[in-house]
């Protein structure tokens, strides 16, 4: 598997986090799927690969021949934000959430179609505690019932990005190909590449700054939340005081309130740029945003953060590496032995 190169295919896969992630350490997609058309543009720009669409419509036939399936499968019907919407609309969420809450249940198609030997799937942080842990229970008892090794960590982004962003790993290995596999997760970088005042740009077009009514609501929001005893509203960021931001959501292109640039106090505050964006999740200088503003926003807040999916792709191949490296030795006593 390591010798003749990896390669995987990546699901559910927005602008490409996955993507940046295994190529850095010798990866071949070899097939990508999304059903959004705005993100399967920004992929084709960057990866050369033009995504298929709707997972349900991929049968298990279609598939190629690949060692890890990625994919960060829907959060909104598990999200705390997505949940609460939800809730107020009177609508369904988690698994009876018919559009989003079973892609888990298309990915357990697909492998028992194809098996991979190595799973490599992300959500948010809600996934472990909704439904008092039912769900969670659900798709790790489902991934063991597919025989495969589950190990799963909750990641702070913030230690490799200054956004603060907590997402749920989650790492399967087939237990017909390693039987007695340990995975462990790396530890935290001790410090980060980029800080947020090296994202930060200093010369912005004004078009990013809010407008008088817009900020004016806003503050009347958070004004309001507050009184009602909730910490709803806007996140102002200074750069040269702040660590990092709050999370960037996909709704983002509304308002732009939970990550506010200050610009002094005889200026409205002002949106992220698309480019700042970009950096806040660990593109690289050469991604290509063929899209527009309000898409960029969508796909970014969308997107996973790639230093840490990448932090995470280095220990899944150094693991099966050292796993290879084990089973060789192994051969090598018994055949001196018998």
């Amino acid at each position: 598997m390591i010798n003749g190169g990896i390669t995987f295919i990546d699901l559910f896969a927005g602008i490409g986090g996955f993507h940046q992630a295994f190529s850095s350490v010798g990866g071949k997609c070899v097939m990508a799927s999304d059903w959004n058309e705005p993100s399967r543009k920004t992929y084709e720009a960057n990866y050369g690969i033009t995504p298929l669409g709707d997972i349900q419509q991929i049968m298990g036939e279609q598939l190629p021949e690949f060692d890890i399936l990625c994919g960060g499968f829907p959060c909104q019907p598990f999200s705390i934000a997505g949940v609460s919407k939800k809730q107020s609309l009177g609508r369904k969420h988690g698994f009876e959430d018919e559009k989003q809450g079973n892609m888990f249940f298309e990915i357990i198609r697909l492998i028992q179609a194809k098996r991979p030997k190595v799973m490599y799937l992300e959500n948010v942080k809600n996934l472990l505690s909704h439904d008092k842990g039912n769900t969670w229970k659900v798709i790790h008892d489902t991934l063991v019932e597919n025989n495969y090794a589950v190990f799963y960590q909750l990641v702070d982004g913030s230690y490799y990005v200054p956004q603060k962003r907590q997402r749920v790993f989650i790492i399967c290995f087939d237990k017909d190909v390693f039987p007695d596999i340990q995975f462990d997760f790396p530890k935290y970088p001790t410090k980060r590449k980029v800080e947020l005042r090296d994202i930060i740009e200093s010369d912005v077009d004004e078009k990013y700054t809010l407008s008088d009514k817009l900020w004016a609501y806003l503050q009347k929001h958070k004004e309001n939340s507050a009184k009602k005893g909730n910490g709803f509203g806007f996140g102002l960021i200074d750069p040269n005081k702040d660590d990092f931001t709050r999370t960037m959501s996909a709704r983002y292109y509304k308002d732009g309130s939970e990550i506010l640039i200050y610009q002094g106090e005889d200026k409205n505050p002002r949106r992220l740029t698309p480019t700042e964006a970009r950096k806040l999740f660990g593109y690289p200088d050469n991604f290509v945003i063929p899209v527009s503003d309000s898409q960029a926003y969508k796909q970014f807040g969308n997107s996973v953060i790639v230093p840490a999916i990448t932090h995470i792709a280095e220990q899944i191949v150094k693991t099966i590496k050292e796993y290879e490296k084990g089973g060789a030795r192994m051969r090598n006593v018994q055949e001196a032995l018998f």
